[in-house]
């Protein structure tokens, strides 16, 4: 393994290309967009490729993708953060930093989860994990998606909306690094269970055991890929 990862270019170019069809078309929030089919034929694409571009738009507030209903666009067109299509690489130690941003923002929001958290909200965690459970054995696409979800929701239910923009922002710009983080990892039951118990604190109510679980998860993961990236594996 290299201690330099290779930022795909794909999703970011096709990213930009999904503007350009909304700004050329002259869609306005709520205007109803092509069917997932129909842009993966126009854009040449595969599926997970052009998924993991609305992903990113979706996030940012560029669309909405309504489950049974389609793809629309956003409110929040005007209001969005994308990817530098020219970083053409994230170097390792760029790579740590990410994670290390990550270990200073979420485990206080974490903490204020476990406060302000309806049972909805808690309800909703504990799907997204169970669609995480359905993915452990390879399907990383799947996998990389609920984590990210279950990441961003846990902000949500901080109550701060921009606290959480922040942390909706940082996975959606670095969406590739964090795919890269999952592969270098490679330890999805661990990630999966180390979720699991800071969603169990949640539910408790008990913020110190939040901000805790979710601190050492995110350290887990940090050393586990500085030790990886410093000290790569023999093929």
């Amino acid at each position: 393994m290299s201690a330099e990862v290779t930022r795909p270019t794909l999703s970011d170019a096709l990213t930009e290309r999904m503007l350009e069809l909304i700004r050329t078309g002259g869609h306005r929030p709520g205007d109803r967009l092509p069917s997932t089919r129909e842009l993966s034929q126009r854009f040449a694409v595969t599926t997970p490729t052009l998924r993991e571009a609305l992903r990113r738009l979706e996030a940012t507030g560029a669309i909405e993708m309504r489950h049974g209903s389609g793809i629309y666009v956003g409110s929040a067109i005007e209001r969005i953060v994308l990817p530098n299509p020219n970083m053409r690489e994230m170097r390792g130690a760029q790579l740590l930093e990410l994670l290390g941003a990550r270990i200073v923002i979420e485990p206080p929001l974490a903490a204020m989860a476990a406060q302000h958290a309806t049972a909805e909200g808690i309800a909703a965690l504990r799907t997204m994990l169970d669609e995480a459970a359905l993915h452990l054995r390879g399907e990383d696409a799947e996998l990389h998606d609920a984590n990210m979800t279950f990441h961003r929701a846990t902000a949500r239910l901080a109550g701060n909306g921009v606290l959480h923009e922040i942390v909706d922002s940082l996975l959606t710009v670095h969406a590739n690094e964090q795919r890269e983080i999952l592969q270098i990892f490679d330890d999805r039951r661990r990630d999966y269970d180390e979720h699991l118990a800071i969603l169990e604190a949640i539910e408790s109510g008990d913020p110190e055991a939040a901000e805790r679980l979710m601190k050492a998860h995110l350290a887990d993961v940090k050393s586990v890929v500085e030790l990886r990236l410093h000290h790569p594996p023999m093929e």
